[in-house]
């Protein structure tokens, strides 16, 4: 299949170590080393780089992965959301990367685009998985988690995620 080249695999492979290592470093980083969401700069990246399927397979794999290598993040509710929220955000990065056409602010309203999905889709998770257990899970809770929360993140994401895949593009390491 041409969307899984040896090149698009490894890229990947890349991107899911990324994954396990990042939280190490940032974890350093007192009151803000979690909030700026390590795990989600490789998956992201791994959408613009990648196919949709091996975005989302990294982003599925990665906090799943990283539990049973490290023990963090917990398995259950967060390592769970986290994987559908991730998925998400390798899936729409790709998607949209790839629909639109390859103009700078693409790379912008790709990632923004991403981003609130993988919100929503961990918000939703987060309520199925209250309602199963009968925990709570209010609205306030989700745009606490989501967004208020998340702002150091948010803001890392849409600073860095671009500046690194127009620098790749420049040093042509990939193709649009």
């Amino acid at each position: 299949m041409k969307n899984f080249t040896v090149k698009k695999l490894v890229i990947a492979a890349v991107c899911l170590a990324l994954c396990m290592v990042l939280p190490f470093l940032t974890g350093q980083i007192p009151q803000i080393g979690q909030a700026l969401s390590p795990m989600h700069i490789p998956v992201l990246l791994c959408g613009f780089l990648c196919s949709w399927p091996l975005a989302a397979l990294v982003g599925f794999v990665a906090p799943l992965l990283r539990y049973v290598l490290f023990g963090m993040p917990p398995l259950f509710p967060t390592g769970v959301a986290m994987a559908f929220e991730l998925a998400t955000y390798g899936l729409i990065s790709a998607l949209l990367y790839r629909a639109l056409p390859k103009k700078t602010v693409n790379i912008y309203v790709s990632l923004i685009g991403a981003m609130l999905a993988g919100r929503v889709v961990w918000g939703l998770v987060r309520w199925v998985l209250a309602g199963l257990t009968s925990a709570e899970f209010t609205f306030q809770m989700f745009l606490a988690g989501a967004f208020t929360s998340a702002v150091p993140g948010l803001i890392c994401h849409i600073v860095l995620i671009p500046i690194i895949v127009l620098a790749l593009k420049k040093a042509k390491l990939f193709k649009d």
